[in-house]
């Protein structure tokens, strides 16, 4: 009896630390797995069509971004111009400096290779984000595991989440706005504080996150919670986006400087949604391009979706902050079609997605992720080998 036993015990306890194991590994080996067919897709086309992978994957803002990583800003390469064939000595101050930062601190263990460094970046905080979105699954109302996972899958293979695999800011904002809300939800003001400061020097999307903790923590100190946590968290979460703007403005000699040389050497301003609504009227009346008709029916569709993830109650700081990343990316005026992957961010727009498909039998939801891979890898592809401005 007592062999008996023994055997069986030896028997379960690998499995079970095998399944405990798997639990563990899952956020990460899913998004791996959906940007692994991104890649894959991006590959096959760039064969297709004359390019290189790795020169695909630092292209545009890309190579700014690692130049800026190399020699900091003052030594930026004088031929690198805006997007009107200019240079001015402030130019490069378009760009964060959180994303150069840690590819440039990555760079000292590649040894000085800042295209695999950045590559490197972006694949942690890729994973980073997985964990951060599979735990948001679980912590909104009717959440579960595999809404989490879920949600990790369809954020993998946004229609341009090929840009989390490039040397781009969008993975490493992504990872922290993530984890930023999971704090928030968590009532961690300090942790989602900090996280918020750090997003807050990689992207100006951050004025939605910043809106959303600090948002939340001033209520916290209405209802008199959490004694003095939530105060600090308020500060530290607006610390870095005010700080990098205060420096440019200190740098350009003007209060809004960081905005003028958006407006001027990038074409980005708020028009308030002037020129975005026309550019979709023009496309539903006279549209012929792929990649238009692609844009028009994201931004229409994001619209959508955050109308029924309000219906749904999900949480406030959730949909404050999906809110104010839609807002900003309709609001402004410029290349429209980045739009697509200007709204990567917005990632909890696609809880209610995720929340519906965790309700479906298991094959189901598989294949519906299975779909939207493919479907991904084949417009990334095209959007950088074949369209060329859609990032």
């Amino acid at each position: 009896m007592t062999t008996v036993q023994f055997d069986s015990g030896s028997v379960v306890a690998p499995a079970g630390r095998r399944a405990r194991i798997g639990a563990v590994l899952a956020p990460g080996a899913v998004y791996l797995g959906m940007r692994l067919i991104g890649v894959l897709g991006l590959a096959w086309l760039a064969g297709r069509n004359g390019s290189a992978l790795l020169d695909e994957l630092h292209t545009w803002d890309g190579s700014w971004l690692l130049a800026i990583a190399g020699d900091g800003y003052a030594g930026v390469p004088a031929e690198m111009v805006d997007a009107f064939g200019r240079r001015a000595p402030d130019t490069p101050l378009g760009f964060f400096p959180g994303y150069p930062a840690a590819v440039a601190v990555v760079g000292w263990f590649t040894g000085g290779n800042l295209v695999a460094a950045g590559l490197v970046v972006s694949l942690l905080a890729g994973v980073a984000a997985a964990y951060g979105l599979t735990r948001i699954g679980e912590l909104v109302p009717g959440g579960s595991r595999r809404a989490g996972l879920l949600l990790t899958g369809l954020f993998a293979a946004t229609p341009m989440g090929v840009v989390l695999s490039m040397t781009y800011t969008e993975a490493l904002f992504c990872a922290l706005a993530a984890w930023s809300l999971v704090w928030v939800l968590q009532r961690q003001w300090l942790a989602a504080g900090t996280a918020c400061a750090l997003a807050g020097l990689v992207r100006p999307t951050a004025n939605a996150l910043v809106l959303a903790v600090g948002l939340a923590a001033l209520v916290a100190v209405v209802r008199r919670r959490d004694g003095v946590r939530p105060w600090l968290g308020g500060l530290l979460a607006v610390s870095g986006l005010v700080g990098y703007l205060a420096y440019v403005a200190g740098r350009t000699g003007a209060l809004g400087g960081w905005f003028a040389i958006q407006r001027t050497g990038w074409g980005w301003y708020v028009d308030g949604g002037a020129e975005t609504v026309t550019y979709l009227r023009d496309v539903l009346v006279a549209g012929e391009r792929v990649y238009d008709v692609a844009t028009l029916i994201v931004l229409v569709g994001a619209v959508v979706l955050l109308g029924i993830a309000i219906t749904m109650r999900l949480p406030w700081p959730l949909l404050v902050y999906g809110s104010g990343v839609l807002l900003t990316v309709w609001a402004t005026a410029g290349l429209m079609n980045t739009k697509i992957r200007l709204l990567i961010p917005a990632f909890v727009l696609l809880l209610p997605i995720a929340l519906g498909l965790s309700r479906c039998r298991r094959a189901t939801a598989i294949g519906m992720l299975a779909a939207v891979a493919l479907s991904s890898a084949w417009f990334g592809g095209y959007a950088l080998t074949i369209w060329n401005y859609g990032i």
